[in-house]
């Protein structure tokens, strides 16, 4: 493989100064992230990213300085730059990133929660993504050393690990709602219908308020709204598909769950019906008044409105982040031998 010529890396970097601050910091046991824990995450993630040569890296701008002490504080070794993009303080700053690094970037490392995964999904096509759970609600992103996680990014992105080898297609969840306004939102892991008049505070804080949702995964290790089926079943976030329910008072339902329904709240709710769904087979709640909501916050309010539901296929490209360290062991990448000649990845 010495004859073949190498080319730079070059990955995106996302922090969301936002991530971690809603309220159920507040109401239940989520955990904090401040803006130090976060850039202290995200320097861990840069020397990660040193496990290959020639590696350039792209962070998203944000109004806090964050990213211009990544970039100022960078490893010697690293080509580390700010994306050009306008700041808004806003998810907006999120999509319009994922949408530079799917034209730009060969593998991203995201640090936030659902919300900040969800904006990246929009928007970063196939490009691998390595998501840190630095948020509240943390469903997608995960529980991992940033270092380890910027090692995995850097081996998927050059290369070193195949793609197909060592990543998902994590499954997506869409909502039509046909009522006074026709209008269609998009979620990663979750999509509920609640019973509230308006949206006001945007976290999920009363199971009571559920009337059901379609989840793309389910597992009774996970937090909110995936969760509750998750008491019933098991559905991989790779798995077709998803799995609708509806709920009801426990006492009059069919079914009773206990269910993670927000941090440090093990909540008893009522299942009136539940089912497996194909990508793209509907599941229809008929409400006079409601909100929908997207990942755990509270999105849309409607009224007299059909909301269909659906699981669908097309979610973002995520990294096994073990599974590539691993593998990246194996072909050599982290041996030092005197002597040897690092290994190489062909273009």
């Amino acid at each position: 493989m010495s004859g073949n010529r190498r080319r730079q890396t070059t990955v995106g970097l996302v922090v969301n100064p936002a991530a971690g601050r809603d309220i159920r910091r507040l109401t239940g046991g989520a955990s904090v992230s401040d803006n130090y824990a976060k850039r202290r995450t995200a320097e861990c993630v840069l020397e990660g990213l040193t496990v290959v040569d020639d590696v350039h890296v792209l962070v998203m701008p944000d109004s806090t300085g964050l990213a211009n002490k990544l970039v100022d504080d960078a490893p010697a070794d690293l080509d580390v730059e700010l994306l050009d993009t306008t700041v808004t303080a806003s998810g907006r700053d999120t999509r319009q990133a994922a949408e530079r690094f799917a034209e730009r970037a060969d593998a991203a490392v995201v640090l936030g929660g659902d919300g900040t995964n969800r904006d990246v999904a929009h928007g970063i096509g196939d490009v691998p993504v390595v998501s840190i759970s630095t948020g509240t609600n943390n469903v997608v992103p995960t529980p991992v050393d940033g270092t380890v996680a910027g090692a995995a990014a850097a081996l998927v992105g050059s290369g070193a690990v195949p793609v197909e080898e060592s990543t998902y297609r994590h499954g997506m969840v869409e909502a039509r709602v046909d009522g006074d306004e026709e209008k269609t939102v998009r979620g990663l892991a979750t999509l509920g219908v609640l019973d509230r008049p308006f949206v006001g505070t945007r976290a999920i804080l009363d199971p009571g308020d559920i009337v059901g949702g379609v989840v793309s995964r389910a597992s009774s290790t996970e937090i909110g709204l995936s969760g509750i089926p998750g008491g019933l079943l098991t559905h991989r976030p790779d798995d077709p598909g998803g799995v609708g329910f509806r709920l009801g008072p426990p006492a009059e339902s069919s079914r009773t769950v206990r269910a993670v329904t927000v941090p440090g709240v093990l909540s008893t709710v009522g299942v009136e019906d539940y089912r497996v769904l194909d990508d793209g087979e509907d599941y229809v709640f008929e409400m006079p008044r409601g909100v929908v909501s997207v990942d755990g916050e509270r999105e849309l309010a409607v009224r007299d409105a059909t909301i269909r539901v659906r699981p669908l296929a097309d979610g973002p490209r995520m990294v096994r982040i073990e599974d590539v360290v691993e593998r990246g062991a194996q072909e050599g990448w982290f041996r030092v031998d005197v002597g040897a000649v690092s290994p190489e990845r062909s273009e």
